[in-house]
C-alpha cells in the first residue's frame, strides 16, 4: 500500500502564556496531532517553544474530554441542554432583572467568542456582570495604564528586549512562566551585553542569572519605584519636567522615600544594593522594566503599576525602542478579551459607560438594553452568590473553584445558585461538579479565531482537528442560546471571520468618536478568504494604513501593523501614589507570608498540562518551599507533609527546603486541584482582599502556619489509565497526588494514617485504594508479595489482557517505597510476558523493585523539560573536562538539554557549579 503524503502544517497559536508563540501542528493520522514545532516565522517566538508548547500534543484527546451535554450529570442532547440555559437565564431575567444574571469568562478563550459572551450579557441581557479570570491576572495593568495613558495601552514590543542594554524583571519569574522571551532576553544577554536585574522576594530561576537580584520585602515595589523617581529628580534626570501630575507624584514620592535610609526600610533592601539600583536604571538609557503577577496579584496593585510607570514617563522612555515599560501578560488572550469589553468595567472596543459611548454601541449592535454601568468584579461576584442577588450564571473555559481566592467560601456560594452553567472541552473540574448544565466545548486545535498578545499582536489560531461528539465553538453555544432567547438577528453569523469583522468596524468606531487608540478597522472587510491567511499583527491597524504589505509573506496575508505607541504632550499622565503594606500581616497564630505563583512545566489548574507524563516530571506533587530557618522553628524536614493553614482554609503539601526563600516566607505553586490532589488547591488559602482600583486580589500574600503531619503508611499505584474517574463511596486517603507517568499511565502517591497491622490488612488498604482511584484492575487474582517484618506489600493486578494492568508498594514510611519508574516498569509488556509466565517469574518482577539508594519513592525530576533530562544524565553528559561553557555546550549536543526554549539554563549551570563544590 502506497503511504500517505504527510499533511501540510497548519500555522496556529499556542494556548498556554501571553507570548503567543505560533507554532506548526498537524494530525497524526490516528486522530491526534503530530508533535507541534515552533514557526519560525511568528515573530513572538521564532520557531522556540518552551516545554508545555512542545508537549502540546500530549495533552489532546482521549478519555477526559466532554463531548455530549450533560444534564445534573446525565448526558442529554444537546439542544435539550441548551434550551434549559436560555430557559432558566430567562426565568431568573424576568424574576430577578438583569443584575441577577452573570457570565464568568476566560482568558483562554479567542476573541470572537469573548466579543460574542460581551455582546449577549452587555447588549441584549442589559447585565455587566461579566468578569474574567484576568481580573485574577492583568487588571491592576489595565487600571494603570487606563490611569497614565486613558487607555488599556502597552506601549513596547518583543522587539526592545532585542535592543535594550538593561532589562529590570519586576515580579516575574519569566525563565518559567515566559520561557520564550527570557530566552530573548539571554540572547541580548549574549550579542550586547544586556545586563539583567530580578526584584523579586524569592531567588527564582530568573533571579539565578542575573547581575542583581533584589530581595525585595513583599509590599514594596511603589517604594522601590517612589526612591527611583525622587533619585531622579536628585541627579536632574527627569526629562519631561512638563508631564502632568510630575509635582504631585514627586511630592508623594519624597513623603515615601525622603532619603536611602527611609527606602531601604520599607523595601527590606540595602542601601549598598539600592544605590547600585539606581546607579544601573538611572545611567542606563534603553532599559525596559518588565513586570508581571508579582506586581498585578496585590492590593496595591494599581499603584505598583503606576509606580513603574511613573518613572519611564518622568524619563522619557514611553514608546522609545529599548526602552520604558512592559506588562508580561499570564494568558494567551487577556489582552483580545480586554479588546472586546471582558471585563466587568469596560465596554466593547476600551469604551466606558457614559451615556455617549453606551449610545453608541447600542446604535452599532442594534439594542436600546446595553448595560447602564459596571457590573460586579470576579471577587463580587462570590458575595452576590452567597446572598442570593444572582442566580444564574454562566462560567465558560475556566475551574474558578481551584482559582478563586478563598476558594471554598466560592464554592458553597455557587453550590446555593439556582442556575449554574458551565462550558468546558475536559471532564472533571472542580466547578464542574457544581453545575447543573454542562455543554461540550470545541479546544484548543479545533476552533478557529483570533488572540492578542502581550506585544498588542494578533494572531490567527486555527483548527487543525475536528471538535468530538457534540463539542461546539464557545460562540456557537453563545449563538444558540441568543437565537433561543430572540436575539438571533444580532448573532446571525456563519463564520468567526463575520465575528471578527464587526469587532474591528466596531473598533474604528470607538476610534473615530472617542480617540480610542485601539482601532484596527483597518482589518475589517478581510472577508473569510483574507481572514484564513492574516497574518500576526500589532494594533493599532487603523483604515488609513490598511493594506497589503509588499506582497503575501509566508502564503499569508500581511497589513501593516504599530511596532511601539509614543505617548507625548497629554498622552501620559503621572499619578501620585503611596506605599502602603499588604492586609493580611502575620502574627503568632499565622507567622509566616504565603506567596503563590506557577510551575515552569504546568497551567493553571492542570486540566492539559496534567495528562502530558514529561511536564508532571518536574515537580510531581503540590510543594511548600521554606527556608531552612523556618523549617527549623517548625520542626519539619524536607521531604515531610506539612498541614498548612491560613486564615481561611487548610493545605496538605509536600515540603522543598528552599535557601532562596526570604525567611518568614513560604510559597506555594497554584495549580493542584482536587481533581489531581487531595487539599492541595492554594485557592482555599488565598486572601480575597482586592485592590480598590483593579478589583484584583491579593494572591502573593497570606498569613499562614506550617504544622508537621506524620502519616502512619505510604503508598503508590502505577495504573494503565491517566484519567480514569475517582470513584464515589470510597474513602480516599488524607493525602493523595495523581499525575501522568510514561505515556498513558497514571501515578499515585497517597499517605494517610491508620497503618494495618497484618497482611489481611494491607491487602484490604490496597484494594480499597485501587478501587477508589479507578484503577484499570480485573477480577484475576492479584499477585501479591508481603514483607511482614518491615510491614510492606507489592501488589499487582492484571487486565483482561492477562498482563499486569496496575501495581502498588505500600509501606510504613515514604521513604520505604521503591522508585516510581522502577514500578512504573511492571507495566510495559517487555518487563511482564503477560499470562504465559511463570507465576514465580512475575512474583520475581515484583519483588526486583526494591529501593537499592535510588532516592525512594520519588522519581528524578526533570531539569529539562523540552528534551525530558534529569540531573544524573545531564551530570553524566557534562563531564569534567573544560571549563563552564563547554561543559554546558557538551550537554546541549549529546542531550539536547538547554536547547529548546532555554528555561533550564540557569538550573543546569547550578547544577554544574554544585556538582563542581562537591567534587
Amino acid at each position: 500500500m502506497t503511504a500517505l503524503p504527510p499533511m501540510a502544517a497548519t500555522r496556529t497559536t499556542c494556548p498556554y502564556c501571553g507570548v503567543g508563540c505560533g507554532v506548526l501542528a498537524r494530525p497524526d493520522g490516528a486522530g491526534g496531532l503530530a508533535p507541534v514545532q515552533g514557526d519560525p516565522d511568528h515573530p513572538a517566538n521564532r520557531g522556540r517553544l518552551c516545554g508545555k508548547g512542545r508537549s502540546l500534543a500530549d495533552t489532546l484527546g482521549g478519555a477526559g474530554r466532554l463531548t455530549r451535554a450533560r444534564l445534573h450529570g446525565r448526558p442529554v442532547a444537546l439542544d435539550a441542554a441548551l434550551d434549559r440555559v436560555a430557559a432558566g437565564f430567562a426565568a431568573t431575567l424576568a424574576r430577578k432583572g438583569p443584575s441577577g444574571v452573570a457570565f464568568y469568562l476566560s482568558g483562554q478563550m479567542l476573541t470572537e467568542d469573548y466579543y460574542a459572551a460581551n455582546k449577549l450579557a452587555k447588549g441584549f441581557l442589559c447585565t455587566a456582570n461579566v468578569d474574567t479570570n484576568s481580573r485574577l491576572c492583568m487588571s491592576s495593568t489595565v487600571a494603570g495604564h487606563v490611569r497614565a495613558f486613558g487607555e488599556d495601552l502597552v506601549p513596547g514590543a518583543y522587539d526592545d528586549l532585542d535592543g535594550c542594554d538593561l532589562a529590570v524583571l519586576v515580579g516575574s519569574n519569566a525563565a518559567w512562566c515566559h520561557p520564550v522571551l527570557f530566552g530573548r532576553l539571554m540572547d541580548a544577554r549574549g550579542s550586547r551585553g544586556t545586563r539583567l536585574v530580578v526584584i523579586d522576594p524569592r531567588r527564582t530561576e530568573t533571579a539565578a542569572g542575573a547581575d542583581l537580584h533584589l530581595p525585595i520585602r513583599p509590599g514594596g515595589d511603589v517604594a522601590l519605584y517612589q526612591f527611583l523617581l525622587v533619585e531622579a529628580a536628585r541627579r536632574g534626570l527627569i526629562a519631561a519636567p512638563a508631564a502632568i501630575g510630575l509635582a504631585d507624584a514627586l511630592a508623594d514620592a519624597r513623603a515615601d522615600t525622603p532619603d536611602l535610609a527611609a527606602a531601604a526600610d520599607l523595601t527590606g533592601l540595602t542601601p549598598d544594593s539600592l544605590h547600585r539600583f539606581a546607579d544601573m536604571v538611572l545611567a542606563t538609557d534603553r532599559t525596559v522594566t518588565l513586570f508581571s503577577q508579582g506586581v498585578n496579584q496585590s492590593g496595591a496593585g494599581t499603584d505598583k503599576v503606576n509606580a513603574i510607570l511613573n518613572l519611564d514617563i518622568a524619563l522619557g522612555r514611553i514608546g522609545r525602542p529599548g526602552a520604558g515599560p512592559f506588562s508580561l501578560t499570564g494568558q494567551p488572550n487577556a489582552m483580545g478579551g480586554r479588546e472586546v469589553g471582558g471585563l466587568a468595567n469596560q465596554l466593547a472596543a476600551h469604551l466606558g459607560f457614559s451615556d455617549a459611548e453606551r449610545a453608541m454601541v447600542g446604535r452599532f449592535w442594534g439594542t436600546d438594553t446595553v448595560a447602564t454601568g459596571p457590573g460586579l468584579k470576579a471577587v463580587e461576584m462570590i458575595d452576590a452568590l452567597e446572598d442570593g442577588r444572582i442566580e444564574a450564571i454562566w462560567i465558560i473555559g475556566t475551574n474558578p473553584a481551584v482559582s478563586l481566592p478563598d476558594a471554598g467560601r466560592f464554592r458553597r456560594a455557587l453550590a446555593r445558585c439556582p442556575l449554574v452553567v458551565v462550558s468546558d472541552c475536559v471532564t472533571g473540574t472542580d466547578t464542574q461538579a457544581l453545575a447543573h448544565i454542562l455543554l461540550p466545548a470545541a479546544g484548543w486545535s479545533e476552533k478557529d479565531g483570533t488572540v492578542t498578545n502581550s506585544e498588542r499582536r494578533i494572531s490567527r489560531q486555527r483548527a487543525v482537528l475536528p471538535a468530538p461528539g457534540d463539542a461546539l465553538p464557545d460562540w456557537r453555544l453563545i449563538q444558540a442560546v441568543a437565537r433561543r432567547l430572540g436575539f438571533g438577528h444580532a448573532f446571525d453569523w456563519r463564520h468567526p471571520s463575520e465575528i471578527f469583522d464587526e469587532h474591528a468596524r466596531l473598533s474604528a468606531e470607538a476610534a473615530r468618536h472617542f480617540g480610542r487608540r485601539f482601532d484596527i478597522g483597518g482589518l475589517a472587510g478581510l472577508g473569510r478568504q483574507g481572514y484564513d491567511a492574516l497574518a500576526p499583527v500589532q494594533w493599532p491597524v487603523p483604515v488609513s494604513r490598511n493594506g497589503p504589505q509588499s506582497g503575501p509573506r509566508n502564503g499569508q496575508l500581511g497589513h501593516a501593523g504599530t511596532a511601539r505607541l509614543t505617548l507625548s504632550g497629554d498622552g501620559a499622565r503621572m499619578v501620585a501614589v503611596r506605599h502602603r503594606r499588604p492586609d493580611d500581616q502575620p502574627d503568632t497564630d499565622f507567622p509566616l507570608v504565603l506567596n503563590t505563583g506557577r510551575l515552569r512545566d504546568q497551567w493553571h489548574t492542570m486540566t492539559r498540562t496534567g495528562r502530558a507524563a514529561r511536564l508532571a516530571a518536574h515537580s510531581p506533587e503540590p510543594c511548600l518551599a521554606l527556608h531552612p530557618a523556618d523549617a527549623a522553628a517548625t520542626g519539619v524536614q524536607d521531604g515531610d507533609i506539612a498541614t498548612v493553614t491560613g486564615r481561611r482554609g487548610a493545605c496538605l503539601l509536600r515540603v522543598v527546603i528552599d535557601a532562596g526563600q526570604r525567611p518568614g516566607e513560604a510559597f506555594a505553586p497554584i495549580h493542584w486541584s482536587d481533581a489531581f490532589a487531595a487539599e492541595a488547591a492554594i485557592g482555599r488559602i488565598a486572601s480575597p482582599v482586592t485592590d480598590p482600583l483593579s478589583g484584583q486580589p491579593e494572591l502573593k500574600h497570606a498569613a499562614i502556619r506550617v504544622e508537621r503531619w506524620q502519616p502512619d503508611w505510604a503508598g503508590i499505584l502505577v495504573d494503565r489509565s491517566t484519567a480514569a474517574p475517582l470513584r464515589r463511596g470510597v474513602r480516599l486517603p488524607r493525602y493523595w497526588t495523581r499525575h501522568a507517568v510514561e505515556a498513558g499511565r497514571a501515578l499515585i502517591m497517597a499517605a494517610d494514617d491508620g497503618r494495618p497491622v497484618d497482611a489481611d490488612g494491607w491487602r484490604s488498604l490496597a484494594n480499597r485504594l485501587a478501587r477508589g482511584f479507578g484503577a484499570a484492575i480485573d477480577t484475576s487474582p492479584p499477585i501479591e508479595l508481603f514483607d511482614g517484618g518491615r510491614g510492606r506489600m507489592r501488589i499487582a493486578w492484571t487486565g483482561s489482557d492477562g498482563r499486569i494492568a496496575a501495581v502498588m508498594a505500600l509501606a510504613p514510611r515514604h521513604d520505604d517505597l521503591p522508585a516510581v519508574a522502577n514500578l512504573a516498569r511492571l507495566l510495559d509488556p517487555a518487563a511482564d510476558r503477560g499470562p504465559s509466565a511463570p507465576p514465580l517469574l512475575r512474583l520475581a518482577l515484583l519483588a526486583d523493585h526494591d529501593p537499592a539508594g535510588d532516592g525512594g519513592g520519588v522519581a528524578e525530576p526533570a531539569v529539562c523539560a523540552c528534551a525530558g533530562i534529569g540531573r544524573s544524565a545531564i551530570l553524566a553528559a557534562a563531564g569534567t573536562a573544560g571549563d563552564m561553557t563547554a561543559r554546558l555546550n557538551r550537554i546541549t549536543e549529546t542531550t539536547g538539554a538547554g536547547g529548546g526554549c532555554g528555561s533550564c539554563r540557569g538550573a543546569i549551570r547550578e547544577l554544574l557549579a554544585h556538582d563542581l563544590v562537591t567534587a
